[in-house]
């Protein structure tokens, strides 16, 4: 029998084991996608996470995914979901909005029963985490995370993985999350399915083209939109034909410690990016058009040029490109620190232009 000392330790341990055991035989269907392997990091190692923002992310190797839906949550569109990464024994991270914990509960509680990994997502999911006082952050991230804890009925079921709001990053925000111990995560893919005219067709359609090109990465969601609901069929499906492999994190504990990893995978973008390789954006180009077109935002490029690079767009920032605006609803602000010196390059071709 195995002895827990700690509360934390058990709750974590034991959703690492109903993982394993998933990935290893998936009742009902041999042909499951699974989960491959489980990745323990320790919080204190790993500020900050994900490619789209920042230089480090989860070391990864070729082909492997984390999967993590935003927002949350949200019956039906939630429990459909979940339903449907039970058929396929895959274990994700979900990130919690602290209001939407207290109104759905029983909810909370059947994610983590689930075996999934809890992090949080603030408790009211304002998208002013760049420039609101750091007082009002600090009382939507601890908000958050007491919500999530009081609908689950347990504290240590609760990682401390955080995702800002809109990817809205802060300074003041960050260290706050940090000095919490808190992994603050970004994302290394999106497939846009926030927006609202997209299709659950071409949402499934960019979440694998642009996985493909990364590799491998952290792929964002959310579990609150009908058409992302019939969009994660095909995500699975495909991932599986194209043999993606399926990774859980969660965080380590006394007793769980740490995966041994090559540190150098954590940087695998970050790298590429400095050496200006080629790198798949995990945003759609009429995105960019609408950041350009829009006069709600000024953009202060020191260059920007475009190029023809392996049949698709290259977009490359010269210098910095700073956003004086708040975005648009639902879009990402583009962070200064990643914008120096990029190509960024997409695997369409950009539609014709007139």
């Amino acid at each position: 029998m195995l002895r827990c000392v700690a509360a934390v330790s058990c709750a974590f341990l034991a959703n690492v084991l109903v993982s394993a055991a998933h990935a290893a035989d998936c009742p009902g269907n041999p042909d499951a996608l699974g989960t491959s392997r489980t990745l323990v990091i320790d919080p204190t190692e790993h500020r900050l996470l994900g490619s789209m923002q920042y230089p480090e992310t989860l070391p990864l190797g070729p082909k492997e995914v984390v999967i993590t839906f935003d927002d949350g949550p949200l019956p039906p569109p939630t429990k459909q979901i979940l339903g449907m990464l039970a058929a396929e024994c895959v274990k994700v991270t979900y990130f919690l909005v602290g209001s939407m914990a207290r109104a759905y509960p029983e909810t909370v509680r059947e994610i983590f029963n689930a075996g999934h990994t809890l992090g949080t997502h603030s408790q009211t999911h304002p998208l002013t985490f760049h420039r609101m006082p750091i007082e009002r952050a600090q009382q939507e991230i601890e908000g958050g995370i007491a919500s999530v804890a009081a609908a689950l009925g347990d504290p240590h079921g609760v990682a401390p993985f955080f995702r800002i709001p809109g990817l809205m990053r802060a300074d003041p925000v960050e260290a706050y999350l940090a000095s919490r111990s808190l992994v603050t995560w970004s994302a290394d893919v999106v497939a846009d399915d926030w927006f609202h005219r997209i299709s659950s067709a071409e949402i499934a359609k960019r979440a694998i083209s642009r996985l493909e090109a990364a590799g491998r990465g952290i792929l964002l969601l959310h579990d609150i939109h009908p058409k992302t609901v019939a969009a994660v069929p095909t995500i699975l499906h495909e991932l599986k034909v194209r043999g993606f492999r399926i990774v859980q994190v969660v965080p380590a504990t006394p007793e769980l410690p740490k995966t041994a990893t090559d540190h150098s995978l954590r940087f695998f973008y970050g790298v590429r990016h400095s050496f200006n390789k080629e790198v798949n954006l995990a945003i759609g180009y009429e995105y960019l058009q609408s950041l350009v077109d829009s006069t709600r935002y000024r953009l202060n490029f020191d260059a920007l040029f475009a190029a023809k690079v392996s049949g698709g767009l290259a977009v490359g920032f010269a210098g910095s490109a700073r956003f004086d605006h708040d975005p648009l609803p639902g879009k990402e602000r583009l962070d200064t620190t990643l914008t120096a010196n990029l190509i960024y390059s997409f695997t369409d071709p950009p539609p014709a232009t007139k």
